[in-house]
């Protein structure tokens, strides 16, 4: 008489139990190994933001007009507007600076600014920038207080 086995597939089933560990295993070192990869490109992006943050400030440093701040304004402009060579895939928004909420309108100009009787003064304006990089999809607001002069402290109070 034939022998007959019976098998009950514990090979099998022990086969994709380990076939199921070391594919967790595996998943797990991926995803540890491209994290770094991830966290580096969101700095990377984040300093670009801010590097366009940065110029938008320069650039309202030196086109500030206080009888015109409306000119000022930048809403979602690119960096090449601003000036040549600047990040391609930058871009800024500037707020329309206006005198401060809280705080002095005017701040003592440092030493060396009083002239005979008339003490000369910086006004101060508050506006809002935020910088951008499509390329990492990020950005960086930045709250930004501008001292505008020197001015004859006599016109502002």
């Amino acid at each position: 008489m034939p022998i007959i086995r019976r098998e009950s597939g514990f090979a099998l089933i022990a086969a994709i139990m380990a076939n199921l560990i070391l594919l967790a295993v595996g998943i797990i070192a991926l995803n540890l190994s491209t994290q770094d990869l991830r966290i580096s490109t969101r700095l990377i992006g984040e300093k670009k933001a801010m590097c366009a943050a940065e110029a938008g400030a320069h650039w309202l440093m030196l086109h500030f007009d206080p009888a015109n701040p409306g000119a000022s304004v930048k809403a979602d402009r690119p960096l090449a507007e601003l000036a040549a060579g600047l990040e391609p895939r930058g871009r800024v928004s500037i707020t329309q600076p206006v005198p401060p909420a809280a705080g002095p309108l005017q701040i003592s100009g440092p030493a060396g600014f009083d002239m005979a009787s008339s003490p000369w003064v910086l006004v101060r304006y508050d506006t809002t920038i935020t910088g951008r990089n499509d390329d990492h999809r990020t950005s960086v607001t930045v709250d930004v207080g501008l001292g505008y002069g020197p001015v004859i402290a006599e016109g502002y109070r």
